[in-house]
């Protein structure tokens, strides 16, 4: 788009309004005859889309410069998206594999720390993929816990993150077992190549920014909705997770997910029994219709490996009810009649399916 079109759209307002137009459209969405209009549901749904709107505007308008790079949070406590994960610590930064960069840290004592550049972003139509993935107990440390890691699209030495041409987005997951013991590793990213400071804002970058925010918020509503009406055809279960729509690029390559879809009276349980396989980390977690995670600040809403109490034969018998009915590991709906799930194993050595049968909740002790 040449420098006077540009002008005559910013003066015009006409990228600002084709932003409102299509946060409008994402607005069906939640209107769907398909999803649930429970006024819960509903007003979850449009603070969800209010979430994604102010993700991705942060995101695209304030950290897309991959001359200047930033990690920074667009996912947490209360921006959710694609079952986020409660244990995480998420942090992104947009880079171009145009450019190397240079990752300096102090590892920590965070449980599970894994970095992944990928091509395409949350904002943009083209080529979706992980181009890259480094674990942090593959990293070289020095003996003061600190650590670099080279990100390039040529092999270097020592901690090497590769990128390929169109590699755009740093994703890193920090995974806590236990959040009130350990420590998240402290990061910082930097470019290395080339000259110059960071890109000036312009009227093309605005135009940029809000087109790709507008995509992003679309984009992901979309996705997860449909993902989540898909998952309600078999409510109760919790079966392997094999999507590969494009969005699943993004995913760890160490995770083996199970999406599932839980509805529950007032009177019942969901009971999942499960036998955890031999694996650096797995949890399992509750969430809204729009697949958010529900509110893990203020009720137990997931469980992983360390929280979770285990039978003498190695099996975990999880327990979703909405009130405490006084077993171990028991999972609170916190005031939702249904929403979707989540298990994920890390590193697994073997994946098994879950167990899962709906009970009353006076039957609750004498279930097998």
């Amino acid at each position: 788009m040449d420098d006077e079109t540009l002008n005559s759209r910013l003066a015009s307002g006409a990228a600002w309004s084709e932003l409102c137009d299509t946060l409008k459209l994402a607005g069906h969405v939640i209107r769907r005859e398909s999803t649930p209009d429970s006024p819960l549901d509903q007003a979850e749904g449009y603070r969800y889309l209010a979430r994604l709107t102010r993700a991705a505007l942060e995101n695209f308008l304030e950290h897309s410069d991959p001359l200047a790079p930033v990690l920074h949070r667009p996912v947490h406590e209360t921006v959710k998206m694609g079952a986020d994960n409660p244990d995480n610590h998420y942090q992104f930064a947009s880079i171009s594999g145009e450019h190397e960069y240079r990752i300096r840290g102090r590892r920590n004592s965070i449980h599970y720390l894994g970095f992944g550049t990928y091509a395409g972003d949350w904002g943009g139509g083209g080529r979706k993929a992980q181009t890259g993935y480094i674990e942090g107990q593959d990293l070289a440390l020095q003996p003061d816990d600190t650590f670099e890691i080279t990100l390039s699209c040529r092999r270097r030495e020592g901690n090497w993150l590769p990128m390929e041409p169109d590699s755009a987005s740093l994703i890193v997951r920090q995974t806590y077992l236990d959040r009130a013991r350990e420590a998240p590793a402290e990061l910082t990213i930097e470019r290395l190549s080339g000259a110059g400071g960071p890109t000036p804002f312009s009227p093309e970058w605005l135009e940029r920014g809000l087109k790709s925010a507008g995509m992003m918020v679309g984009g992901c509503a979309a996705i997860f909705t449909n993902w989540a009406e898909g998952f309600s055809r078999r409510v109760n279960e919790l079966p392997e997770f094999t999507e590969q729509s494009s969005f699943a690029a993004y995913a760890d390559p160490n995770i083996c997910y199970y999406h599932g879809y839980w509805r529950l009276a007032e009177d019942e349980a969901l009971v999942i029994d499960l036998r955890p396989p031999e694996c650096d980390y797995w949890n399992f977690q509750l969430n809204n219709h729009w697949m958010e995670s529900l509110d893990y600040r203020y009720f137990d809403v997931a469980i992983n490996k360390h929280q979770a109490e285990v039978r003498p034969d190695g099996r975990v018998r999880l327990v979703v009810a909405h009130r405490d009915p006084g077993t171990a590991n028991w999972l609170s709906t916190a005031g939702h009649a249904h929403g979707t799930m989540c298990l994920r194993w890390i590193r697994a050595a073997e994946h098994p399916t879950p167990e899962t049968a709906v009970v009353c909740l006076a039957d609750l002790p004498r279930h097998p």
